[in-house]
């Protein structure tokens, strides 16, 4: 019965199905049952649902290397990083509980190192900083992605879909009497999300700049 599938069609029916029931409902129960194959001819492929979500980012990751692929080459390193970062954004929205899936795991697969390797020869030759500075520059700017989504996600827990009401902002501003600045800060928290993501990103990328010449490796 095994045989009937393969690593791959595992993997892209996780994926589809992550949209349908989020990570918690993804279980290699719920993906044999799509597959109509009994449960342990998934673990031929997957001893735990761990390597199966290393898998998933890996084809994630995979996906998205067109897009970054279609970064200009003559951007400056301010301009590759914020794209890079906007790219891997684009993608985990569009999967729900996409930056949960895709933080904390491994790659399967060594390409991608792509875009990184790209990226990292325009910063050493454009800032004459060494390779760790620019690669703590991306991993940062990656971070900070992976963790704006994670938050924006329990905001807009499905994509395409209305905000969960418990993020109601006028509701909040009600439960927040009496500290009338924090109050005022649920609407810069949550309103604007994609407004938010890009003043962060742009905040953390001129710190970058302004880091950039500072001696170090």
């Amino acid at each position: 019965m095994a045989s009937r599938i393969d690593r791959a069609k595992v993997t892209d029916t996780a994926l589809r199905l992550l949209n349908e029931g989020g990570l918690d409902g993804l279980t290699l129960r719920r993906i044999a049952q799509e597959l109509d194959v009994r449960a342990p001819a998934l673990y031929w492929h997957f001893a735990n649902k761990q390597e199966l979500l290393d898998d998933m980012a890996t084809e994630m990751m995979r996906r998205m290397l067109e897009p970054l692929a279609a970064i200009p080459e003559d951007a400056g390193w301010e301009e590759h990083l914020t794209e890079a970062a906007r790219v891997l954004r684009r993608a985990l929205l569009g999967y729900r509980d996409g930056g949960k899936a895709f933080s904390g795991t491994r790659f399967t697969e060594n390409w991608f190192a792509i875009p990184l390797e790209r990226f990292l020869k325009v910063w050493t030759e454009q800032t004459g900083a060494g390779v760790r500075r620019g690669a703590r520059a991306w991993y940062t700017a990656h971070v900070f992605t992976m963790g704006y989504v994670i938050e924006e996600q329990s905001v807009y827990p499905e994509p395409g879909k209305p905000r969960d009401p418990q993020y109601d902002l006028d509701d909040r501003a009600r439960t927040m009497e009496g500290y009338p600045m924090a109050s005022e800060a649920g609407w810069e928290f949550f309103e604007d999300l994609d407004r938010g993501y890009e003043e962060g990103l742009a905040a953390l990328v001129a710190g970058l700049a302004a880091t950039a010449a500072v001696p170090g490796p």
